[in-house]
C-alpha cells in the first residue's frame, strides 16, 4: 500500500499496486480492497497508543491541533440541514447522507479540525446494511413507497460520525432528606355483609423526614457524546452499544470509500452533554448515599476534576428520505448490525384496508342475511 500519489493522479493516495486504481476500505477483510482487480493491502498496524487530552489544556488556544481528515479530504456543506461531510478521492458528494437534499454547492478541500485520535472500522458492509434495512422495512405495515425504495444498495451512504470521549472524576455535595418509614394503628369503621357497622383497625405507612447532607465522589470513564446535530435527537443515544474495544489508531485509509461527518458540536459544548449524562449517575449515588426508605434532593452542586477527552469517529450506514414535507432517516449501527429508523404511515394504504375490511363485513353481512 502507497500514500504517495502519481504526480498526474493528485487525488489518489491509496492507488492499487496491481492496477492503479483507487482501493477502498473493505469491512470483510478489514483491510484496502480494490474494486477493479479484487487486489487486497493490509492497513499497517501502528503501536500508538490512543490517547486522551487534558481539557483545560485543549480550551487554551492550539492551532497545532488543527489537521485534515486525509490529505486529499474534500468537504461538501448541505444548505438544508447544515451538515457538513468529508470525503476522499474514492467518494462523492451528489446528496446530503443525514436529509436527502441533493448537495449543489461545489466540493472544496476540507478546512483543518481538530484531528480524530481513532477509529472504529466498519464491521458490516454495505450489502449487510441494505439487508438489515430490507428486514427492517418489511417489519413496517402500512410503509409508504419512498421508505420501500430505501432497500436499494445506492440509497444507503457509509458515514463516519464524530464522537467526543470523555473521562472525569466529580466531587458533588448535597443536602437533602432521609425519609424513614414507620406504621401507626389506625381506627375506620365499615358496613359487614350483614349490613351493620363495625369498627375495625388497619396498619397505616407514616414517613419521618431528617435532614440529609454529603459528599458523593464518582470517577466517569468513556462518556460519549455524539457531535452532530444532523441526527434526529431520539437516534442519538439509541445508536450504540459500540465495542470500544475495537478502536484504531486512526488512519486516513479507514476513511477511503467512506464520507465522514465534521463535527458540530465542538469539545465545550459536548462536555456540558457529559455532565447531563453523569448527573444520572450521581444523582442515584447521593440517595445511595443518604439511605432510608425515600429520599429528597433538594440541591447538588459537582465539581469536574482531571477531565480528559478524546476524539475518535464511529461508523453507520444512513440513509434519508422525504416524506410529506418532512425528512425521515434510517441508520444501521455498523458495528452491531442494530436498525434504528424513523417511519410515516401511508394514509393511501391505510384508507385502503379500512375499505378491504369494511368490504368484507359487508359481504359476511349479506351471507348471513340471506342464509337466515
Amino acid at each position: 500500500m502507497t500514500s504517495e500519489a502519481p504526480n498526474n493522479q493528485p487525488n489518489r493516495i491509496y492507488v492499487c499496486p496491481g492496477c492503479g486504481g483507487n482501493q477502498v476500505y473493505d469491512a470483510r477483510g478489514s483491510c484496502l480492497s480494490c474494486p477493479y482487480c479484487g487486489r487486497e493491502e493490509q492497513i499497517p498496524q501502528t503501536e500508538r497508543e490512543i490517547k486522551e487530552y487534558s481539557y483545560e489544556e485543549y480550551l487554551k488556544p492550539r492551532p497545532e491541533a488543527l489537521k485534515k481528515l486525509a490529505p486529499d479530504a474534500m468537504s461538501a456543506h448541505c444548505a438544508s440541514c447544515g451538515a457538513t461531510v468529508t470525503f476522499t478521492a474514492t467518494e462523492f458528494a451528489d446528496a446530503c447522507p443525514f436529509c436527502g437534499t441533493s448537495i449543489v454547492t461545489q466540493p472544496q478541500v476540507a478546512d483543518p479540525t481538530v484531528a480524530p485520535e481513532a477509529v472504529l472500522p466498519f464491521r458490516l458492509t454495505q450489502q449487510q446494511a441494505s439487508a438489515g434495512v430490507r428486514s427492517w422495512i418489511g417489519s413496517r405495515w402500512f410503509a409508504p413507497s419512498a421508505l420501500k425504495r430505501l432497500s436499494s444498495q445506492s440509497s444507503i451512504s457509509g458515514v463516519y460520525l464524530p464522537y467526543w470521549v470523555y473521562a472525569s472524576g466529580t466531587t458533588s455535595y448535597y443536602t437533602g432528606e432521609r425519609g424513614e418509614h414507620y406504621y401507626e394503628t389506625e381506627s375506620y369503621e365499615e358496613t359487614d355483609q350483614d349490613g351493620n357497622t363495625v369498627s375495625r383497625t388497619r396498619q397505616v405507612q407514616r414517613t419521618a423526614w431528617y435532614a440529609a447532607a454529603g459528599t458523593v465522589i464518582d470517577w466517569f470513564e468513556n462518556v460519549l457524546i455524539c457531535g452532530t446535530n444532523s441526527l434526529h435527537e431520539n437516534h442519538q443515544k439509541r445508536l450504540g452499544p459500540w465495542d470500544l474495544s475495537r478502536l484504531r489508531p486512526f488512519d486516513p485509509a479507514y476513511l477511503s470509500g467512506f464520507k465522514a461527518q465534521i463535527y458540530q458540536v465542538d469539545v465545550a459544548q459536548g462536555f456540558e452533554g457529559a455532565k447531563e449524562e453523569m448527573a444520572g449517575q450521581i444523582s442515584e449515588d447521593v440517595r445511595r448515599d443518604i439511605g432510608g426508605d425515600e429520599q429528597r434532593i433538594f440541591n447538588i452542586s459537582t465539581a469536574y476534576y482531571a477531565i480528559t477527552f478524546k476524539y475518535i469517529l464511529l461508523p453507520i450506514y444512513l440513509a434519508a428520505y422525504w416524506f410529506n414535507q418532512k425528512t425521515y432517516q434510517v441508520l444501521v449501527n455498523a458495528d452491531t448490525g442494530e436498525v434504528r429508523g424513523d417511519r410515516p404511515y401511508s394514509a393511501v394504504k391505510i384508507a385502503l384496508l379500512v375499505v378491504v375490511i369494511l368490504a368484507v363485513l359487508a359481504l359476511l353481512y349479506l351471507y348471513f342475511s340471506h342464509k337466515h
